[in-house]
């Protein structure tokens, strides 16, 4: 499984590697909701696809960010507020008497503290960040999705939701990021062979288990380069609002023994680059054809470094 990814920054990595344009309209829709609904999470990285807007759409765009970011460093200041008048609160207790609620107070004010204010630095900060790029399930990341004779790019929730089932349906199965390819024809059929998708990645993370602990580890090809992660797409929609959702899961197989050697038993496919068409055009195809395109899959050795344990 691939319980996090670091989605390709640029978009001409996009327009260059599958030749898809972006669906402006439905990224329009998609900034919109966000600012309605601030728990929606999109990749910084693709924020700064239009920090120079071309067009109409793009300005409008880039306007539904700015009032975003401007929202969201009104909110972390006012609650930075909040917070440090408990932090104060609590130390002018301290500074009389000691007792346990005040020094737990202080010590989750503080907490608390240090992760806001490195939030809102991020946010004020013009400058790119390494986790910028960095998605995990239930983020909403760029794939390509092939819409008759036209590729485009559209935003989807990288947590599948398929039609005609509850909403409930996402706390249920957790882990509906990932498809399992030996679950494809069975799970997965109304979208295995019929809604086809990649999302671009120049990495992923997997957490292990070693010595006991959990360890994350980061997983770069080499040489390097952008992958094209086979992935299956559903557009759901609620049968009494109305509201739609379009999400997805990446495909996962059995690891190369690199990766198996550093502890994990799933990997997420990463298809070669003349099998894409194939892939984003399912209609029609065996399950014989499309298998053989997840099997000759790209093979460049998976290098990883440990970042947590």
């Amino acid at each position: 499984m691939c319980y996090s990814a670091q989605v390709a920054e640029a978009y001409r990595q996009y327009l260059r590697l599958t030749g898809a344009q972006i669906d402006l309209l439905q990224f329009v829709r998609m900034y919109g909701i966000r600012n309605a609904q601030p728990a929606i999470r999109i990749a910084p990285a693709v924020d700064r696809w239009f920090d120079h807007p071309a067009n109409d759409r793009e300005r409008e765009i880039a306007a539904l960010i700015e009032q975003y970011r401007s929202a969201q460093i009104t909110a972390l200041e006012r609650e930075l507020f909040s917070l440090r008048k408990r932090l104060a609160d609590a130390e002018r207790i301290l500074a009389t008497r000691s007792t346990k609620a005040a020094a737990e107070s202080k010590r989750i004010a503080g907490e608390k503290s240090e992760r806001a204010m490195k939030r809102l630095e991020r946010l004020k900060d013009p400058k790119p960040h390494p986790a910028d790029a960095r998605i995990f399930p239930m983020h909403f990341a760029p794939i390509v999705v092939q819409q008759g004779d036209r590729r485009v790019i559209r935003l989807a929730r990288y947590h599948c939701r398929q039609p005609g089932k509850p909403a409930s349906i996402d706390r249920q199965y957790p882990g509906l990021y990932n498809a399992r390819r030996d679950n494809l024809e069975k799970f997965w059929r109304g979208e295995f062979g019929h809604r086809h998708a990649v999302m671009l990645v120049d990495s992923f993370f997997e957490n292990v288990q070693r010595d006991g602990k959990n360890a994350v580890l980061h997983f770069v090809p080499r040489p390097a380069g952008t992958m094209l992660i086979a992935c299956l797409y559903s557009e759901w929609q609620d049968p009494k609002g109305g509201t739609e959702l379009l999400s997805f899961a990446a495909i996962t197989d059995e690891p190369p023994p690199e990766v198996a050697a550093a502890g994990h038993d799933r990997m997420i496919v990463s298809l070669k680059a003349e099998n894409l068409d194939r892939w984003l055009t399912p209609t029609g195809r065996s399950d014989d054809e499309l298998h053989a395109i997840l099997s000759d899959r790209a093979s460049p050795f998976y290098e990883h470094e440990v970042l947590a344990a």
